[in-house]
């Protein structure tokens, strides 16, 4: 299997609000930039969009590499919640609703298909492909602000 890297961030105006994401796909020497935005939108659901569409561009199973500044979307992970919302048919442990359950759905059914290790890192601290991603989303959601 391939080995990538994904670096993702999401980036919103408002929460809620005009909303884009990030993710940059590298796999040895090459490397590939997707993005894209939402009028109307959570920084939550743009930070796990990233990833999903980040899984989602590659064409074969990979070992994949994950770095985020988002902690919601690493805890989730890392941290089983994620697990544990699928068993308790999308609740969390106070048994209220999880937000954005059709997101989570989405990157379930791609965690399926590779062999995914989430690392969080400090947004905002000099990280170069986290600044990358950033700029590029927020670029995104200002397309909806004019």
């Amino acid at each position: 299997m391939k080995d990538i890297q994904l670096f993702t961030d999401g980036a919103c105006s408002g929460n809620p609000g005009p909303g884009g994401w990030c993710a940059i796909l590298r796999y040895g020497k090459y490397e590939k930039v997707i993005s894209g935005s939402d009028a109307e939108t959570t920084n939550n659901r743009m930070e796990l969009t990233a990833v999903i569409e980040g899984l989602k561009a590659l064409k074969q199973s990979c070992n994949v590499e994950v770095v985020t500044d988002s902690k919601y979307v690493c805890d989730a992970i890392n941290q089983n919640w994620l697990q544990n919302w699928i068993k308790k048919n999308w609740k969390k442990a106070d048994n209220k609703p999880v937000q954005n359950p059709d997101l989570w759905q989405s990157l379930a059914s791609l965690l399926n298909q590779h062999n995914v290790r989430f690392v969080w890192i400090k947004g905002h601290a000099g990280h170069p492909e986290n600044e990358r991603c950033d700029a590029v989303a927020v670029n995104e959601y200002r397309k909806h602000m004019q």
